[in-house]
């Protein structure tokens, strides 16, 4: 696709281009990634999948953020392209922490790895006798460092974040997460699926903290079907759990280059992304724009 804006940014996903007057254009590509590594194939509509349900989200919780308008009728001049339809958002500049705010209700990933050796959960005790995938006593904030492309995210203490962004904002930042996961889950739960853990993105606007990039979306949340969940086991998730279940069949070092997807992998993966998003939303993604 085209864009006629300054080029910003590419990360494994997302392209970023300069919208003027303080504003971002944020492109969201079908690319996917898998441990860390690009993989050669795309997921079709896996753009329009994570900015539908992160507009829902946006307009559902009711939360400031940097969201101006999903609407290509809104973009400046260079950007109005109907390819650009469905898969991206002008947004506000903000000055971003530089923590990633993520809320733990169940323990799983780098948490149930820490727990399992040591007890403990980004460095503080848990009870004992947790299994995989438990359900916490209440949900946690566990903050991490934002790594560079390619690399992991560092798990950090509360305190390590205070001193990283300062313990007022460090403070609201902790608050507005668990605030949001806890509304989210709530009414994710009512539609058969559990948000085990989630990572927001925070910055400020005009010295208002708000929410920005992608809120609770199946790349920043494992979803998991509520009638498949039991502790000590690892429920499907809602994501791309499909091409990390085939990379795993393969004696593949889990570095570049990535081997080639089967054609089935990649439809049962773009199914598990809109399923998780009609199942969540109540909506068809087939009515979000862009979608043919």
């Amino acid at each position: 696709m085209t864009v006629g804006l300054p080029h910003l940014y590419s990360g494994k996903v997302r392209d970023m281009y300069d919208a003027g007057d303080d504003r971002l254009l944020l492109v969201t590509s079908d690319r996917l990634s898998a441990f860390d590594v690009v993989m050669t194939e795309t997921v079709p509509d896996k753009g329009r999948v994570l900015t539908a349900m992160s507009k829902f989200w946006f307009d559902h919780l009711g939360v400031p953020s940097h969201l101006i308008s999903t609407d290509v009728a809104d973009f400046p001049d260079g950007a109005k392209n109907d390819d650009l339809a469905g898969r991206s958002m002008l947004v506000h500049k903000a000055d971003m922490l530089s923590i990633e705010c993520v809320v733990r209700g169940y323990i799983t990933g780098s948490a149930w790895k820490e727990y399992a050796e040591s007890g403990t959960m980004h460095g503080s005790q848990m009870p004992a006798g947790l299994l995989k995938s438990s359900k916490l006593p209440e949900p946690v904030f566990t903050p991490a460092t934002k790594a560079a492309d390619g690399e992991h995210d560092i798990n950090i203490s509360f305190a390590e974040a205070e001193n990283l962004v300062g313990a007022e904002l460090a403070a609201q930042a902790r608050d507005i997460s668990l605030e949001l996961y806890s509304r989210g889950a709530a009414w994710a739960a009512e539609r058969g699926i559990i948000i085990a853990d989630t990572k927001f993105e925070l910055g400020l606007v005009d010295g208002e903290l708000v929410v920005a990039d992608e809120v609770m979306t199946a790349d920043s949340s494992r979803y998991w079907p509520a009638d498949q969940w039991e502790p000590g086991t690892t429920p499907p998730s809602y994501d791309k759990q499909p091409v990390r279940d085939f990379l795993e069949t393969l004696d593949w070092p889990k570095t570049p280059p990535p081997p080639t997807l089967p054609g089935q992998v990649i439809a049962d993966t773009r199914q598990r992304y809109v399923e998780g998003y009609e199942r969540i939303t109540g909506l068809s993604f087939g009515d979000w724009p862009g979608v043919n």
